[in-house]
Formats: structure tokens, C-alpha cells, sequence
């Protein structure tokens, strides 16, 4: 399957990807990559950098090696095809402007088309691809859509109502590890995905990790990834699988949902609790 990368941080840190190496945490060795996206957050807007072939043989991922970008959200994708050719348009993670700013999503599983056609339906979104990940996100922002009909931002507790009622209308479709950013938060979901053999999906989809770091060190390097940190400085990863072997990954329940916010937790939701403790 894909593989999910994301950071929530306090203050824009710079994030270097190698992500040749990044993949093989996911299982991801080999040529069979189909393509690779990062988006960094620059305020309400995003830098959009993908492509539809390996990252291995990309100038664009060695560019961003050479010249790393500064952000405080990011969101990366890499690519395994199961649903849509291999092509730009398929490529994760997907961008669209709503009420002002860019909102970004990335998904890591396998939707039923038929099925999600029938639960979901789209408005003024429509895709620009032919992925279920994408068709996908569309309708979560035709249900975000009455949240932001100016240009403030919605509050915590409504945005988060509806991203879990969307999950729990995609989950029984299938695999459905997602995340989605507004540019203000980052919402995490985790669910199933192909371990081991690869014919069968089940929990955990999704990980989390909060850190905090001091001047001067680095916030995080591993192969395939660091960040750098001027300041102290507190971050919060997601990843398909731990990055590292450190104890504090938080492996998220099948259905969990985790909000991120300026490199903290604010809020949780689980597929069985009726309310949350989110705060705008």
C-alpha cells in the first residue's frame, strides 16, 4: 500500500525528505513506486511538489534533498496504484481551495468505486483524476463546504464533527487511512492496512508521535527524514509506521481520529464516543 507522512509542528521547522530510503519504512522497496507528492503549508497556501514515477530517479526529490523547504504542516504521499493510472492527476496529495485557503488530503487504502459513488456524492468539487482517494476527498469538502462560507476559520469542533462523519461512511468501503489538512489543523484517521502478506487488511493504519526539542538539536533524523530545529520547538508525526524505534509512537485504533495543531494533540475522537474534547 501508499505510504502517509505528516507533521504538525509550533514553529515552521525545515524538513529534508529522502524518500527512497522514507519509503522502505512503509515496505515500499523497489521500483514498483508510482509516484510520490509533498505539500509544505506556506501560511493559507501550499507548495505543491509531486510526480508519477519513482522517487529514486527524480530530480525534483533530489532538489528538495539540496534545498529543503521550511513549514509547519506537511503532508507527503507516496504512491502504489490500485485505483487510476499511473499519471500526474493521480498523484497524492490531492489540493483544493475552499473558503480561502488550501486544503490538502492524502489516502492510504482501497476504496470500492461503486460503493463509494453510492454513499458519497460530489457538488462543486469534482475530481481532476480517476482515484477513489480523490473522489474521496471531493465530497469531504462538498460536506465542508457550509462551514466556511467567509473567510474565517470554522471552529475546531464543527470541522472535526464533520471529517468523523465522513470516516464512518468511508471506512466500510475499505482500507481508508486518510489525512487532511486546512492549513490550521491536521486531522488524522487511522483504519486497516496490508501488512506482511499483503492480501489481508487490518489495524494499525496510522502513528503517532509527539516530541519536544530543545535549541539547537535536531527535531528528528532518521534514514529518510530529518528536521531541523532552531528553537525549541514541539512536533507532531504521523506516519503508516514508526519512523524510529523510540517508545512514545502512539498507534492509533481502528476508526481513531487525532488532531493536530502548532505541534500538539488538541483533540481525539474514537469511532465509539459520542462527543470529543476538541477546543478552537
Amino acid at each position: 500500500m501508499c505510504e502517509l507522512f505528516a507533521l504538525s509542528s509550533r514553529l515552521p521547522t525545515t524538513v529534508r525528505f529522502s524518500l527512497e530510503s522514507f519509503a522502505r519504512h512503509g515496505g515500499l522497496d523497489g521500483p514498483h513506486k508510482d509516484g510520490w507528492g509533498i505539500a509544505y503549508y506556506v501560511d493559507e497556501d501550499v507548495r505543491l511538489v509531486k510526480e508519477p514515477a519513482p522517487a529514486a530517479d527524480s530530480a525534483c526529490v533530489r532538489f528538495i534533498q539540496d534545498h529543503p523547504f521550511t513549514s509547519s504542516i506537511v503532508v507527503s504521499h507516496i504512491r502504489k496504484a490500485t485505483r487510476g493510472a499511473v499519471a500526474m492527476k493521480n498523484c497524492q496529495p490531492f489540493a483544493r481551495e475552499l473558503g480561502g485557503r488550501m486544503h490538502v488530503f492524502a489516502h492510504n487504502g482501497d476504496l470500492a468505486p461503486e460503493r463509494l459513488h453510492l454513499h458519497l456524492r460530489l457538488g462543486h468539487y469534482r475530481p481532476v483524476g480517476d482515484t477513489d482517494s480523490e473522489f474521496a476527498f471531493c465530497a469531504l469538502l462538498e460536506q465542508m463546504r457550509r462551514l466556511w462560507p467567509g473567510g474565517s476559520v470554522p471552529s475546531l469542533d464543527e470541522r472535526l464533527a464533520v471529517v468523523t462523519e465522513f470516516a464512518a461512511v468511508v471506512r466500510p468501503l475499505g482500507p481508508a487511512n486518510f489525512i487532511y489538512s486546512d492549513g490550521d489543523a491536521i486531522f488524522l484517521h487511522g483504519h486497516r492496512r496490508f501488512h506482511g502478506d499483503g492480501r489481508t487488511a487490518h489495524p494499525p493504519g496510522l502513528h503517532v508521535l509527539c516530541r519536544h526539542c530543545t535549541a539547537g538539536a535536531d527535531a528528528l533524523d532518521v534514514d529518510g527524514l530529518a528536521l531541523a530545529s532552531g528553537a525549541n520547538q514541539e512536533v507532531v508525526l504521523a506516519a503508516s509506521v514508526p519512523l524510529t524505534a523510540e517508545p512514545g509512537w502512539q498507534t492509533l485504533a481502528e476508526g481513531a481520529i487525532v488532531v493536530a495543531k502548532g505541534g500538539k494533540i488538541v483533540a481525539t475522537r474514537s469511532p465509539t464516543r459520542a462527543s470529543s474534547e476538541a477546543r478552537s
